[in-house]
């Protein structure tokens, strides 16, 4: 049995559903899941892309973890291999954070990364 590309955490899971129901309601159509991919930006050279997912497109890998559907860009599955998505609060933001065995470095803000 092949794993996922990526698994989330409780709290991810919750925050998708929460997107996917506020994603709806929002004019979006039906929302099927989130993309993730990665894009270059930031100052360590990439960035962690999260929108949302209306349909599936051409070679995407599809994991469905605790309820929810996570689709993978097909050029950041190399990016993502054996990662862990997980959401995160603080006083200042929200966002959705990456546990990533392929990083090699992140900026101090933790918005960007860069890999091998």
């Amino acid at each position: 049995m092949m794993k996922n590309v990526l698994t989330l955490t409780d709290k991810a899971a919750d925050q998708v559903k929460a997107l996917m129901a506020k994603g709806a309601d929002s004019g979006h159509g039906e929302v099927l899941g989130l993309r993730v991919g990665v894009e270059k930006g930031g100052c360590t050279g990439m960035k962690y892309r999260v929108e949302y997912a209306t349909d599936r497109q051409k070679f995407e890998e599809v994991v469905e973890d605790k309820g929810v559907t996570i689709f993978i860009d097909p050029m950041a599955v190399m990016y993502l291999l054996g990662s862990e998505m997980d959401y995160e609060t603080s006083t200042f933001s929200s966002m959705f954070t990456f546990s990533n065995p392929n990083e090699t470095a992140k900026c101090g803000c933790g918005e960007s990364v860069s890999f091998a």
